[in-house]
């Protein structure tokens, strides 16, 4: 694990040189063991009395371990076990973040804990920013790239929206726990990866029709982390020591893209608003809730395919936007380096995830509604937007599917 770990290492120190504002990831220990260093690294910054923030699944992962090895320390960790709510599903909502607030003693209460994934960590990132308290990540599974994010997505009152939050300031990713993480789980994280295909066409593609800001080191560091997923697709799918080391390095690294830029663009696109709106729906429904990575795979096969459509056969959902006279032929150069749904779709099963919508459970209606209305969750000009927005929209003219 020895490459692994200064690989890591060795981009957070190069970003410190350029972006003062990284700083505030001090700490990335990624190895066998890794969960053993927490203890001394709290006493180091004199963060006693810990809240170890964990569900059923993943106390029993790391959230134990690292309880004991506090406590041996004479750190006074308290534990928190987050309810699932009545499907069964730990969720980042209302009643998830009450329950974590009245935890916190602030006079007492030294730091916070995230062990577990992506749902964990965003609860506790966004209570930790609210109480002013700094949060550790122990990652459990690699299985989303939002473990160094600033932003929390919550869900409140149905609706998901991603606020302010606090980037940890030290990540312990145990390589051996993560390699224990359900197949599902690990799956998940290559779908979020997969993401990124769609995402950085989007980033471009807001830049450059509406100014939009971008950063070409940053779009360089997600694409090498999705490369690397991608050439080691195999080995992720078998779950091999490689695969694991691979996956959550690139995770990471998208994680960190996204911390230095500001903002999610690096990593979430018209995909990510797909996945967002199959979850409010889903929750709306009393439905029990898909891996965000899962979603957000599948969404990328269906967004390549609405988008190679329009620019390689002139198919769109209502008609031809205006901005494609001007920016059609650089659109079709940028989606040279999108995989086809069925490529993608490939590389999902490869990986031992869903390919589908119908693996994933989404019906067509559901499908054709996030298509429609989807874009409208996030303020950004993505080319799922200028589809939806083109002249004589409303009524769709033909289907791509």
């Amino acid at each position: 694990m020895t490459d692994y770990l200064n690989e890591a290492k060795g981009l957070m120190s190069r970003m410190r040189e350029v972006r003062p504002a990284f700083r505030g990831l001090e700490t990335m220990e990624l190895e066998p063991g890794a969960i053993s260093a927490v203890p001394a690294y709290l006493k180091r910054q004199g963060l006693n009395s810990p809240i170890v923030v964990a569900d059923a699944n993943t106390y029993e992962a790391a959230g134990q371990t690292l309880m004991e090895r506090l406590e041996a320390e004479g750190l006074e960790p308290r534990l928190c076990l987050i309810k699932p709510d009545e499907l069964g599903d730990v969720v980042a909502d209302e009643r998830s973040l009450m329950q974590l607030f009245i935890e916190v003693e602030p006079e007492r209460t030294g730091c916070l804990i995230a062990a577990g994934s992506g749902t964990l960590h965003d609860i506790t990132r966004f209570v930790a920013h609210r109480c002013g308290k700094p949060f550790v990540s122990v990652p459990t599974a690699p299985s989303v790239d939002g473990f160094t994010s600033a932003g929390a997505p919550i869900v409140v009152r149905g609706i998901k929206q991603t606020y302010a939050a606090t980037a940890p300031i030290a990540i312990f990713a145990d390589p051996d726990i993560l390699a224990k993480a359900p197949q599902p789980l690990i799956a998940a994280g290559f779908g979020d990866m997969l993401g990124k295909y769609t995402s950085l066409l989007d980033w471009r593609f807001s830049s450059t029709t509406a100014g939009e800001p971008y950063d070409g080191q940053v779009a360089e560091i997600t694409e090498r982390a999705l490369e690397s997923c991608i050439q080691h697709v195999e080995a992720i799918g078998q779950r091999t020591e490689e695969g694991i080391r691979i996956l959550m390095t690139a995770l990471i690294e998208s994680g960190i893209a996204m911390l230095l830029f500001g903002q999610s663009h690096p990593a979430s696109g018209a995909e990510h608003h797909l996945s967002h709106y199959w979850e409010m729906e889903y929750l709306r429904r009393g439905n029990r809730a898909l891996l965000h990575g899962a979603k957000v795979g599948v969404a990328c096969s269906e967004i390549s395919s609405l988008y190679h459509a329009a620019a390689d056969q002139r198919v769109y959902p209502y008609a031809e936007p205006k901005l494609w006279e001007t920016y059609g032929e650089q659109v079709r150069e940028w989606l040279r380096k999108v995989p086809s749904k069925e490529e993608i779709a490939g590389l999902l099963r490869q990986a031992g995830g869903p390919s589908s919508l119908e693996e994933l459970g989404i019906d067509e209606e559901l499908f054709g509604e996030s298509l429609r209305e989807a874009h409208k969750l996030r303020d950004r000009h993505t080319i799922l937007r200028a589809l939806n927005e083109a002249d004589g929209a409303g009524q769709p003219v033909t289907s791509y599917r």
